[in-house]
């Protein structure tokens, strides 16, 4: 492009939106901040006023594609057949490709390792029926042609199926077993977070029942049985009952915990676990085909079971 007599004195960014009305002012200055648009083979500011004969050029970025890419990434499947795969989603895993996420994802596994998938949930979600966290591992179902995932996604908004974690959180939880019935909405002010808010426009009713299954110092184990599927639910209710997931970053600004945490509460020594201790153990809902009752579970990953093996160790050394 050259800038002409009439466009003389315009501003660099104003000109690239005038020559290039399909992109918006912010995506523009953009690419002039990052150096993809140029005057003369030169970076200029988006302030940059315009002369007579400039050459303006301008590198687009690769088109992200709509749908995953499909990658060659190990799955741990559990059961398959002509309807349905039910898969053990590993720790650190984003389910389907969003802003920062693009590859690596659940969804570019499923798309090397399964012939068909369900695109109701669009091409970006390929079998995807519900999700699971990043840092949350375990059980997930896939759905493999539009008519098993309607019928799971009914069970699931009509509460049907039965999920269970398995958690380790801060403290000695003092009741064996409560249901946590508290709505939650939109943090107030960090937008990856989300937040017990009653009345806001964003806010949900949210129940969890939980049950304990060990208490060991200063820490506890449960099973978790969400009844509905709020984003974070788990992690935000045991968060507002004074007991969060250990190594949970986003809600206790830990990722890692320690030898020397355990045992004194002071930070240092090595590392015992550097995952969130949140697992999706079990889930059952009813076959979509054959209608029958159907159970899955993931077992509980090795990081976890020997963090509670290091936790009865350092808890009986202390009782001696």
């Amino acid at each position: 492009m050259t800038v002409t007599e009439e466009e003389m004195g315009c501003r660099f960014d104003a000109f690239l939106a005038q020559r290039l009305s399909e992109f918006s002012r912010v995506r523009l200055r953009e690419m002039i901040d990052k150096g993809a648009a140029t005057v003369n083979d030169q970076s200029r500011k988006a302030s940059y006023r315009m002369r007579v004969g400039d050459r303006i050029s301008l590198v687009l970025p690769a088109e992200r594609p709509a749908g995953p890419i499909a990658e060659d990434i190990p799955l741990d499947i559990l059961f398959e057949d002509e309807q349905l795969a039910v898969i053990n989603k590993p720790n650190g895993m984003v389910v389907h490709p969003a802003k920062g996420h693009w590859q690596g994802t659940l969804t570019a596994a499923l798309a090397h390792h399964l012939e068909q998938l369900s695109e109701i949930g669009g091409q970006t979600r390929p079998g995807i029926v519900h999700r699971l966290d990043r840092d949350t591992s375990g059980v997930i179902v896939v759905a493999k042609n539009d008519a098993a995932h309607l019928a799971l996604a009914k069970q699931f908004e009509q509460r049907e199926v039965t999920k269970e974690y398995f958690a380790i959180c801060y403290g000695r939880v003092d009741r064996d077993r409560d249901m946590i019935d508290a709505p939650i909405g939109a943090h107030r002010h960090q937008r990856e977070k989300m937040a017990i808010r009653e009345g806001h426009s964003t806010s949900r009713d949210a129940s969890t029942f939980y049950e304990v299954d060990q208490r060991i110092g200063n820490f506890s184990t449960l099973r978790v049985f969400p009844k509905t599927g709020r984003t974070h639910q788990i992690r935000v209710h045991l968060n507002h009952i004074g007991h969060p997931i250990v190594c949970d970053v986003l809600y206790t600004g830990q990722r890692t915990i320690t030898e020397r945490q355990v045992q004194r509460g002071t930070p240092g020594g090595p590392d015992l676990l550097t995952r969130m201790a949140l697992h999706a153990h079990r889930i059952s809902f009813e076959h979509p085909k054959s209608q029958q009752q159907v159970a899955f579970e993931a077992p509980i990953p090795e990081p976890l079971t020997d963090f509670i093996t290091s936790l009865e160790r350092l808890t009986n050394s202390r009782s001696r």
